[in-house]
């Protein structure tokens, strides 16, 4: 008898920005927080425009749409940064 383990992505269900941090809820409970420097369109914007994001299919990725910005869940829990961040 054999069994698989079935690899499932989280998804968001919920984002906030605070001054430093990119906050975001996964549907399995966990937290995720990363550095708002990963991703300098992010960093730079007002309240505003970070509050104005869109999930996207089903919560798999979050795009905003006021800054060109798209962001994966996969790529959040693999440390992705933006190839627009620079040390």
């Amino acid at each position: 008898m054999s069994s698989s383990a079935v690899n499932t992505i989280p998804h968001a269900t919920l984002v906030r920005c605070t001054s430093d941090e990119l906050v975001v809820s996964l549907s399995d409970g966990r937290v995720l927080s990363v550095p708002l420097a990963w991703f300098p369109r992010l960093a730079h914007a007002k309240p505003e425009k970070l509050a104005d994001f869109e999930l996207l299919g089903d919560g798999e990725g979050i795009h905003w749409p006021g800054l060109d910005e798209d962001i994966s869940v996969l790529g959040l829990l693999e440390g992705r940064k933006s190839v627009e961040y620079r040390t």
